[in-house]
């Protein structure tokens, strides 16, 4: 803060200290970022109802001037009472939010459901349609079976995920979503119809495009929507929900083992094709929400983009202060960008490239932490240690219940403890988990074996759920700015579904070369690389608006590295030995308000 600012804030420090957006939302002090830099509040408060009079909406005026002013120092003086007490409620019930939040929220939940069937109910319908299609016959099954299971990641790293920018320039966050559900659910029709391996790769191929750009969107979207105080845990539903579909999966494929007068091929077919529901819902309702208030913005329709805010906050006033302000912060975003590149610049640029590979290092971390190993070869790998066909399906259904179940904490904890916070916390406790389930595979007699190994996944699942499950989307929708927001979230999805095609392809052969023991072992020992990776290339985001990460970013590598190693015997006596009467280190950012 200037000392402008400070000197002016002098007689309202009581209601400064009250504030619920200077606590909450703080904004960057670094001069080339602080729009509100060398101005009074009485020149702030004449820029926005001028604001508001150029974009359509001088009937708003004074709520913009009201808005304005909370966004420059937090005041509530100049407000009524009802009016300070919205404000208020951003610190005291921070989630008492509109109903069209939380609409969104569900939405974006049933795209995330839909993604986690697709991922799942081939885990048991495997089992069936492999030997069916004479799949175990064949000299080089192993590589048939990873190659048909991987195939839409397969599409949505070299294709799909490339797609996601230009569509949402044209068609907007919802159109993007409505696509991808649309093509998903017509790729799970399909997929019930095939008569062999080959079709079946095909139609998981198309299946892909309704993967790779759906990923990538619905979290942006969240993020771009959610007030601050709440982003992280909203962002974060893509991956519980995520969870939950996983689960369904599982579901689906234990409602449909098959018994009686239920044959094999009815059974998988039913399996595949139970996943074109979750689509149909999300077509029917995703034009019921607001279009991104950040996209009508990148088009000029500020006034849409206001009303957009209006249906996702409290009030007109936080809508008006949000919304000029984002404005001012992509004004001089575009500034300093003007004539690049964006994709150019997200490599070009310190802040972008510090922002993508720490997006990289949490996106790859996410498949190779060995999680899709489970959820996608799961009854295979309970079978190999003794289970019979149908009690792996059902062994499988405990994985994906904990995986759902244990995801929950999460929507409160990401905001509190952090996103960097909880990878390092769990990254360590998946290698050790790993191991356990690998080496579980020595053990000579069968029901001990068969028990430890299904206690080591999940285990493994139980930490996973609440880490490196919901961090990797949440950071990677919040970390670029908005220049190379679309360009940055496709990069990332674009390794994480690579990565996920490599993971689903190589665990057949890999299994057949080092059996489980050096398989489970090898994902291990990826965790081990993962914390280290984490620790010193992925700074915290957590509570910080979209815009001022920017001062996150801007710090050099080296010096945010130097800054860890300096602080590392003091943070391990605070965390690892809880010694928390210790100091806490000099931050590193200076970002208070």
């Amino acid at each position: 803060m200037s000392n402008q600012e400070k000197s002016y804030e002098v007689q309202h420090a009581e209601d400064i200290e009250k504030s619920s957006f200077a606590q909450n939302v703080s904004y960057s002090e670094t001069p080339e970022i602080n729009p509100f830099d060398g101005l009074t509040v009485e020149q702030v408060v004449q820029n926005a109802t001028k604001f508001a009079q150029d974009h359509d909406m001088a009937d708003e005026a004074e709520t913009f001037a009201k808005g304005a002013a909370i966004a420059y120092d937090g005041r509530t003086s100049h407000l009524t009472t009802e009016e300070a007490a919205i404000i208020e409620m951003e610190v005291t019930h921070k989630w008492k939010q509109p109903k069209t939040l939380y609409y969104m929220t569900v939405m974006s939940a049933m795209c995330a459901i839909v993604q986690g069937m697709d991922e799942t109910v081939i885990n048991g319908a495997q089992l069936y349609f492999f030997p069916e299609f004479g799949v175990d016959k064949l000299s080089n099954s192993e590589w048939i079976e990873g190659i048909v299971v991987g195939a839409p990641y397969l599409c949505c790293c070299v294709l799909a995920c490339a797609l996601t920018e230009p569509l949402n320039r044209f068609l907007g966050r919802r159109g993007v979503i409505f696509l991808s559900c649309f093509i998903a659910g017509a790729a799970s029709i399909w997929e019930a119809f095939t008569y062999s391996w080959v079709q079946m790769f095909l139609a998981r191929l198309v299946l892909g495009f309704g993967i790779g750009p759906k990923s990538t969107t619905v979290p942006v979207y969240s993020a771009e929507c959610a007030p601050a105080p709440i982003r992280g845990a909203l962002v974060m539903m893509w991956q519980m929900w995520t969870a939950f579909g996983i689960m369904l999966g599982y579901v689906v494929d234990v409602i449909f083992i098959p018994r009686g007068n239920l044959s094999e091929t009815v059974s998988w077919r039913i399996m595949m094709g139970s996943t074109v529901v979750a689509p149909i819902l999300v077509c029917l309702q995703v034009y019921m929400v607001p279009e991104s208030p950040r996209w009508y913005i990148k088009k000029n329709r500020y006034r849409d983009a206001f009303n957009s805010l209006v249906k996702f906050r409290n009030s007109k006033i936080q809508a008006a202060r949000d919304l000029y302000y984002m404005t001012l912060m992509i004004e001089i975003n575009d500034k300093m960008n003007e004539g690049h590149n964006a994709f150019w610049d997200i490599f070009a640029v310190g802040r972008n490239r510090r922002a993508l590979y720490a997006s990289q290092i949490v996106m790859f971390m996410q498949q190779f932490c060995g999680v899709n190993v489970i959820a996608y070869y799961s009854s295979q790998i309970f079978r190999d240690s003794g289970f019979s066909v149908t009690d792996s399906i059902v062994a499988s259904l405990g994985f994906g219940i904990l995986n759902f179940l244990f995801a929950l904490p999460a929507v409160f904890t990401i905001d509190t403890y952090g996103r960097r916070s909880l990878a390092l916390c769990t990254l360590p406790f998946l290698s050790i988990t790993l191991l356990f389930a690998g080496f579980s595979f020595w053990i000579p007699g069968e029901t001990a074996r068969i028990g430890c190994v299904a206690l080591g996944i999940y285990l493994f699942t139980i930490f996973y759920s609440p880490g490196m499950g919901p961090v990797p989307f949440t950071y990677s929708a919040e970390a670029f700015p908005l220049h190379v927001r679309d360009i940055g979230m496709s990069l990332a999805t674009i390794t994480l579904w690579g990565f996920n095609f490599v993971l689903s392809l190589t665990w057949p052969p890999l299994l057949k070369a080092f059996k489980p023991q050096g398989a489970f072992g090898y994902y291990a020992a990826w965790n081990m690389a993962g914390f280290l990776l984490v620790f010193f290339f992925v700074p915290e985001t957590k509570g910080l608006t979209l815009e001022e990460l920017d001062n996150v970013f801007e710090i050099p590598t080296s010096k945010f590295i130097e800054y860890q190693l300096e602080n590392l015997p003091l943070n391990f006596k605070r965390h690892v030995l809880f010694q928390k009467d210790l100091p806490r280190p000099e931050p590193l950012y200076n970002l208070s308000v």
